[in-house]
């Protein structure tokens, strides 16, 4: 059997930076090429960068939030990018701003079929979510590390809310444990 921990993917990388001051969205906008802005639908200012592939979401506060990453890497890549952007727009932005990855999103797959009725009654409830008519995933709550994990029946799961990826590494071993434990990972 092959360690599900090697199946491990990035979905997406979430994190958050700021300039320090507060920005002219609308002037923002009509410099920058490409940026999105529609401040009737979303207050941010939209801006995509394809290499590395991300969105950055520019508020007016100088706060920036970069989403669509699939590596830390590609999101200091891409906050670089939009920084160097916003100097050639005379935009003061400090040397190397600090960046907090605030979540990421991986996949994995447990290579074998899950029964979710058995695994949310022996998991308990107090950790669980699984109502199947609402949505075709169990949602597994985990203490250590603090992350969230949603299993479906095919075996896949996606793990939310990790700092780093070694948290998804770990909520893999603890789901692969916790299974095997209750014999429902045969």
């Amino acid at each position: 059997m092959t360690d599900p921990k090697d199946s491990i993917s990035i979905e997406n990388v979430v994190a958050s930076t700021g300039i320090g001051q507060e920005l002219d969205l609308q002037s923002v906008a009509m410099d920058l090429e490409g940026a999105d802005y529609d401040p009737e639908n979303f207050p941010g200012l939209v801006y995509r960068t394809q290499n590395p592939k991300s969105a950055a979401l520019i508020f007016r506060s100088g706060k920036i939030v970069c989403t669509g990453a699939n590596s830390t890497e590609a999101v200091h890549g891409s906050l670089n990018v939009v920084f160097d952007k916003l100097r050639e727009l005379q935009i003061q932005v400090e040397e190397d701003p600090e960046i907090i990855v605030q979540n990421i999103v991986s996949s994995a797959d447990l290579g074998r079929n899950l029964n979710l009725n058995a695994i949310a009654i022996g998991l308990g409830l107090e950790n669980i979510e699984y109502e199947p008519e609402q949505f075709p995933g169990l949602v597994y709550r985990i203490d250590e590390p603090e992350v969230v994990a949603l299993l479906f029946g095919s075996g896949k799961l996606v793990v939310t809310g990790g700092k780093q990826i070694e948290d998804a590494k770990q909520a893999v071993d603890v789901i692969v444990k916790r299974l095997e434990d209750l014999g429902l990972l045969e």
